[in-house]
């Protein structure tokens, strides 16, 4: 089969997310709970750690080195929020991870980027893994990333795959203490950070569906091969999307339903603000999916209706023809007696019961509503 045929360019693109489903534990079987394994791609760039603490008064903004002491950040007065991006440095996980006392299965989780969005409360911190998503415009596709945070008495830690974010929102609003954030705790931060993954999947969401709408006009006016690639291509990227955002009711319902004193109650209500996002995420992720989903049928149908189309005018000139064609056969058989052949006038009175013949077949689909 032709390696441009629409089947095998469904079949490409429908085992992308199958295979990543289909992803193998890279931990050896047997292995201590907690080993660290990346399971992400690999990375040329190096680890970069950013460093922000603050208070109402001060905010002191750095970067740190990738072989610092962190012990010193764990017991601080201020509020501290270190950022790494780059999971494949382990020895700055298992630094991280001993100065901030989390557990080794936490540390786990965080460079197994194939984790599943999830909340999980011990004694002294929160854990929070969630997808990041990144439009490239360009390629009309999304970036998927996984962000972990834990939050605790006076600190948050993120980890991120790669450079590049949704927070300079909040960072802007932190540099120039305008709102409430400089006044609360990291929970409030971590609130923050959620808070703003959440409401990029509204613009992501609004970019798919302008494309759902373009694709409708074009498979109801002039649907094409290219037409149903780039229909399976929006199926693959919603299945990215709805991988991402369909477990965020389940985590933020948890955030808002824990009795934690590490999460002030004057947060929870932000928190119910989150989960209302959430839902409308979710609900909208769902609905694109079927449309989505529905455009194919759409599609199928249209290309259907255009081939019946053109079958029906061909089959409506073949009738036409039948009729002709037989009087056409009939003489010109080459028997030496035909009666007509010996009339002058038998050529042209035949050539116009041919058309009174073609002109009442025609009259008559018209009436039956054929044409």
């Amino acid at each position: 089969m032709d390696s441009s045929s629409p089947v095998k360019v469904a079949g490409d693109l429908l085992s992308l997310p199958v295979r990543n489903l289909l992803r193998a534990f890279p931990k050896k079987p047997g292995a201590a709970p907690g080993t660290l394994v990346y399971t992400g791609p690999e990375r040329s760039e190096p680890v970069a750690v950013h460093l922000i603490e603050y208070d109402e008064e001060d905010l002191e903004e750095r970067a740190l080195r990738t072989d610092a002491s962190f012990q010193e950040f764990a017991a601080n007065d201020r509020l501290t929020w270190i950022n790494v991006d780059g999971l494949d440095d382990l020895d700055l996980t298992r630094a991280i991870g001993s100065a901030f006392q989390l557990h080794p299965l936490v540390q786990e989780d965080l460079v197994h980027t194939g984790q599943r969005p999830k909340v999980e409360e011990y004694d002294d911190y929160f854990f929070v893994v969630l997808r990041m998503l990144t439009l490239d415009t360009a390629t009309s596709s999304v970036k998927n990333e996984q962000i972990g945070i834990v939050f605790g008495k006076g600190y948050v830690l993120s980890f991120q795959e790669r450079a590049g974010d949704v927070w300079q929102g909040v960072r802007d609003r932190i540099r120039g203490k305008s709102g409430r954030i400089r006044t609360r705790g990291a929970d409030y931060l971590a609130y923050a950070l959620i808070d703003a993954i959440v409401d990029n999947y509204f613009n992501i969401l609004e970019f798919f569906a302008e494309q759902v709408e373009l694709l409708e006009e074009e498979v109801l006016e002039s649907p094409t091969q290219d037409t149903m690639h780039r229909i399976h291509k929006l199926r693959q990227e919603m299945f990215v999307v709805r991988r991402a955002v369909w477990p965020l009711r389940e985590l933020a319902n948890a955030l808002v339903r824990t009795e934690s004193p590490l999460v002030d109650e004057g947060t929870g209500v932000f928190l119910r603000d989150v989960y209302d996002h959430t839902v409308q995420v979710v609900d909208a992720a769902e609905t694109l999916r079927e449309v989505v989903s529905g455009l194919m049928d759409l599609y199928l149908s249209s290309v259907s209706n255009r081939m019946n189309e053109i079958m029906k005018v061909l089959t409506i000139m073949a009738s036409i023809f039948i009729p002709l064609t037989f009087l056409a056969g009939i003489y010109g058989m080459n028997f030496e007696r035909m009666p007509e052949l010996g009339i002058p006038w038998a050529y042209p009175a035949l050539l116009g019961i041919m058309g009174v013949m073609a002109l009442g077949l025609l009259i008559f689909f018209k009436r039956r509503d054929w044409l």
